[in-house]
């Protein structure tokens, strides 16, 4: 008799839960996902997925959908605040496939959510707030705030930076708040002033920053305005501004930047945190993934990538051969602990980077952006799948 497949509880149904969940469902494992929404709704905002993420989704065979879902970015381009001119520019498109791997895609996070729930065989189990885990060495069960309880073999903590899983692993902690906060939108690509014309477009000046890039074939832009705003603490996927507040924290800037904040239908805004690097991830039957394991600014745009290179590592080691469940996490943890702590202090000191006044510091940073390409080459040519078969 064959033995029963693993039972595996996610908890979250973001992109590292649900591309979990189909991660190892192909494997023969037994996946629930529950989340705490009491309905999967629309975020108004994108994420670039690049060559080191896009090598998960080609191998669970979901890369052709999230292909065809997103904006494929031609080139990366930095414009000045004031002038709007280029500073640098370098080409992507079949240039960073053929160096990296893969593509950088823009995407919409409903159109990425859509192609994972059409790939995971079932339904995220919604109105699931997780509130406490309790493990034992034969599993693991998690109570839930209406009362209702799961048992599984194994929990995965995939509940992103406030999650409730990371407690029962390393015990309380805080989030840091970076003093900054960030508009969100996207606007139809025809009230953008060039924006036909936009690849990763960066705008940088003095204590602020913008970054957009097109989705969803180019009908939109989706913009990132990242300002200090040290009372502004609110870290909601929900909160909402009046697009004139943004138009204000861009006074002088020029139109290109205006035009586009003002003419967004509707603009979210919230604080941006992180955490401390974890000296621990995984207990014998519980372990975290993404940003419930390593929370980052989005100033180096890894987050999703992360998550995604997570997915890799945890669902090769979970079926290697000789490994139990306990085994297979720790090596998880080890082989990612290193490398994502890394990216996430990395991702701290881009915003200073990003938010230079003219002068001398300028000069000096825009004189490094000629070495970016090979800059960057660590993180998005990275193979996940590499790394994890040189420690079987």
């Amino acid at each position: 008799m064959s033995p029963s497949p693993l039972r595996v509880a996610i908890v979250g149904s973001g992109i590292g839960g649900l591309t979990t969940a189909i991660a190892l469902q192909q494997k023969g494992f037994q996946v629930d996902v529950y989340d705490q929404a009491s309905e999967l709704s629309e975020i108004g905002a994108a994420v670039s997925i690049g060559g080191n993420g896009m090598r998960v989704l080609d191998a669970i065979g979901i890369g052709q959908a999230i292909r065809d879902a997103s904006s494929n970015l031609q080139r990366i381009e930095f414009h000045h605040w004031q002038t709007g001119e280029i500073f640098y520019e370098h080409p992507m498109g079949d240039w960073y496939d053929e160096h990296f791997g893969g593509p950088f895609l823009g995407i919409h996070r409903a159109d990425f959510h859509r192609v994972l729930l059409e790939g995971y065989a079932g339904q995220p189990k919604l109105g699931r707030r997780a509130v406490a885990v309790n493990e034992s060495p034969d599993g693991v069960e998690v109570e839930f705030a209406d009362g209702s309880k799961v048992e599984a073999d194994l929990l995965i903590g995939a509940d992103g930076l406030r999650s409730a899983v990371r407690q029962h692993v390393t015990g309380p902690d805080e989030a840091v708040f970076s003093g900054m906060t960030c508009f969100r939108g996207v606007v139809p690509v025809d009230k953008v002033p060039g924006g036909d014309k936009f690849g990763l477009t960066f705008f940088l000046g003095p204590n602020r920053h913008l970054v957009c890039y097109p989705v969803r074939g180019g009908e939109g832009i989706n913009f990132v305005a990242y300002v200090p705003d040290p009372d502004w603490t609110l870290e909601s996927w929900s909160a909402k501004a009046e697009p004139a507040e943004a138009v204000a924290a861009f006074e002088g800037w020029t139109d290109t930047v205006t035009t586009m904040l003002g003419n967004v239908e509707e603009t979210g805004r919230w604080a941006l945190y992180d955490r401390e690097p974890l000296r621990k991830w995984s207990t014998d039957r519980v372990t975290l993934l993404g940003d419930a394991a390593h929370p980052m600014l989005p100033h180096a745009g890894q987050g999703s990538n992360q998550a995604l290179e997570d997915v890799g590592a945890l669902a090769t080691y979970l079926t290697a051969d000789g490994l139990g469940v306990a085994e297979a996490l720790q090596r998880y943890e080890q082989v990612r602990k290193a490398r994502t702590r890394q990216i996430q202090l990395g991702s701290r000191g881009n915003a200073t980077c990003f938010q230079l006044p003219d002068g001398p510091a300028t000069e000096e940073r825009n004189a490094r952006l000629l070495s970016l390409p090979d800059n960057v080459a660590w993180i998005h040519g990275y193979d996940v799948f590499t790394a994890v078969q040189e420690t079987l």
